[in-house]
């Protein structure tokens, strides 16, 4: 299991969504390592990109998103729900990929735990506010690298190239409204996958 270099992140959003396909997203908590494989996920383009928060330039919320790449930006959305994104691209572009769905692989009683409610596991991780409650990430994750020396991090192994290998759909990204690049094909996600937010 190899954990993603700086060079993976430092690419056009769109590049690097598409890669994290089959990829391992890994978190040595508090509570204990907790992993999912991924399945879903988004990319958001910057200033070229109206459904991105970098779109009209930085703020405080969205200091992160600038980069450098290599970094996890935490948004809280609906007044209830944290999101994560990884920071890609190059410093300055607010180039992210939001983390839509995985397949839970590691630390499974913890994310049950996390999420009482739920009683089938395809559940667990399926949408992006699902995953980072699962994982345990809140608002103290914002700005964690994903670099060496972490305790996050991405990482490929041998089912990640057969997931690359695969067939892998581009779809227009999820519940963003009308004149916010909904249209735009910039969602990346394994067709028909029973872990995904919704089938493809």
């Amino acid at each position: 299991m190899r954990r993603l270099p700086r060079a993976f992140y430092a690419r056009d959003a769109l590049e690097v969504a598409r890669d994290l396909i089959g990829c391992l997203f890994l978190f040595d908590g508090p509570e204990g390592r907790v992993g999912v494989r991924l399945v879903e996920v988004e990319a958001y383009r910057g200033s070229i990109d109206p459904g991105s928060h970098g779109y009209r330039g930085m703020t405080a919320r969205t200091t992160v998103m600038f980069g450098p790449p290599g970094r996890l930006y935490v948004y809280f959305t609906y007044g209830m729900h944290w999101c994560a994104n990884v920071v890609c691209g190059s410093t300055g572009q607010a180039a992210a990929v939001l983390l839509r769905a995985g397949e839970p692989v590691e630390g499974i009683e913890a994310m049950r735990a996390r999420r009482p409610a739920i009683r089938d596991d395809r559940l667990l991780a399926a949408g992006p506010a699902r995953l980072t409650q699962a994982m345990g990430i809140d608002k103290s994750q914002n700005g964690a690298s994903l670099l060496r020396g972490g305790v996050m991090w991405f990482a490929e192994d041998e089912l990640t190239k057969g997931y690359r290998r695969a067939e892998i759909a581009e779809t227009p990204r999820i519940g963003l409204g009308s004149g916010k690049g909904d249209e735009l094909p910039w969602r990346f996600v394994v067709p028909g996958h029973p872990y995904a937010s919704r089938r493809s």
